[in-house]
């Protein structure tokens, strides 16, 4: 068994409709992590159902909840160290494969961008699950210092998916042109990347990209159970 630079001498075996893939389930970890420390554990300053044109102060953080932001932040970590790793496994699986292919390291490069904006984010969540009251560092900052970090969580976590949105672009890619992964995968990577920047373009909401975590456990599942050329063994 090889691997082959020249694509017109790569021969997939047959598909085996029955075969599951574990690799690509590095992406529904991601994703579900992602879930977990971006969306499940967000806590917003003054929400009491009442109305949502609510201006947040300083005087707003001493009534939050530190736990959600300690699990949140954690969670984070672990989204980071999952992309990382589906990172260093798509290179050798599949762009190391196609040398050739223009969408495999687009993929590479989003999720490793994704996850080195993600480590702050996470971080900057974190730590306001150690500063807040009722936190192990409590009284460390006082409740201006507290609104900064606040602040700076405030969209992070949202942002920091921008990256993994361009990785949907490189799927689009393999998908529509390159033909390494299904077509109908191909166009729903397609259209969670135009989503993620035409919501932007439409809204001006920064954070909307945080859609392709949720794009992200689509594809690695559809990867998982697929039969697409990236995910079979080759023989030369």
């Amino acid at each position: 068994m090889s691997l082959s630079t020249d694509p017109r001498s790569v021969t997939p075996l047959a598909p085996d409709p029955a075969r599951f893939r574990i690799w690509p389930l590095w992406m529904c970890a991601a994703g579900l992590l992602g879930v977990i420390g971006t969306l499940l554990s967000d806590q917003r300053a003054g929400e009491s159902g009442e109305t949502t044109d609510y201006t947040v102060t300083v005087a707003d953080m001493a009534d939050l909840d530190h736990l959600p932001f300690r699990l949140g932040g954690f969670a984070g970590y672990l989204c980071v160290a999952a992309l990382l790793v589906l990172a260093a496994v798509w290179n050798r699986r599949v762009a190391q494969r196609y040398p050739w292919s223009l969408g495999a390291p687009v993929v590479t490069y989003g999720l490793v961008a994704a996850a080195g904006a993600l480590a702050l984010a996470y971080g900057w969540k974190g730590a306001l699950g150690d500063y807040l009251p009722g936190a192990a560092e409590h009284g460390a900052y006082d409740d201006t210092g507290l609104y900064t970090y606040y602040v700076m969580n405030d969209f992070s976590p949202y942002v920091g998916w921008v990256p993994v949105a361009v990785a949907m672009a490189g799927i689009a890619i393999l998908g529509l042109r390159e033909r390494l992964v299904s077509r109908p995968l191909g166009v729903f990577a397609a259209a969670v990347c135009l989503l993620c920047f035409g919501a932007v373009a439409v809204t001006g909401v920064p954070g909307l990209p945080f859609v392709s975590m949720l794009g992200l456990l689509v594809v690695g599942m559809w990867l998982a159970v697929g039969n697409s050329a990236i995910v079979q063994e080759v023989e030369a």
